[in-house]
């Protein structure tokens, strides 16, 4: 009985661990995209090339890229990890305060450029493509707000964690 809980748990952690690294890998790939695929547009086909549905497009599926890239890249090394590993790595993800902040910023700026977006470009692309292209920049602004904030002077408060005695 003791042995199933334990997988249970180690299971748990890991769905815990590969759910915030597609997080963080739509993140990432959302912030990266956007000038990325600007850059490479301009400087191989031109500026009339750069049309608002292809760079909506291409803003969503980096994201999706990315949340692929991201959780594939933490099963692969939580598989070969050993509980107390992934369990104490869950911990501290669970009370990272900054990353969690970084998070809500990018949830709040997609959720507000996934609406904005269609609103002020609507003849312009293609339904899905000024949906989710727009939470793709919304993430990217929320990001970007994150680090303002933070190097501004208004950190992420810094949270003490006590060790926890993990069973091995």
């Amino acid at each position: 009985m003791a042995a199933q809980s334990d997988a249970l748990a180690r299971s748990a952690d890991v769905e815990v661990l590969v759910r915030r690294s597609m997080t963080k890998g739509y993140e990432l790939l959302s912030l990266l995209t956007p000038p990325a695929y600007t850059a490479f547009v301009l400087a191989r086909k031109g500026r009339g090339h750069l049309t608002v549905n292809r760079f909506l497009r291409a803003n969503w599926i980096g994201g999706a890229a990315g949340c692929v890239g991201g959780g594939a890249f933490e099963y692969v090394r939580s598989a070969y990890a050993d509980e107390v590993t992934i369990r104490r790595r869950r911990l501290l993800d669970a009370y990272d305060a900054p990353s969690l902040r970084a998070d809500d910023h990018a949830t709040i700026g997609a959720l507000l450029f996934a609406v904005l977006t269609p609103a002020v470009l609507w003849k312009r692309a293609s339904t899905a493509n000024l949906i989710l292209g727009g939470a793709g920049i919304g993430t990217a602004l929320g990001l970007v707000t994150h680090h303002a904030r933070t190097l501004t002077g208004d950190p992420a408060p810094k949270i003490q964690i006590t060790e926890i005695p993990v069973p091995s």
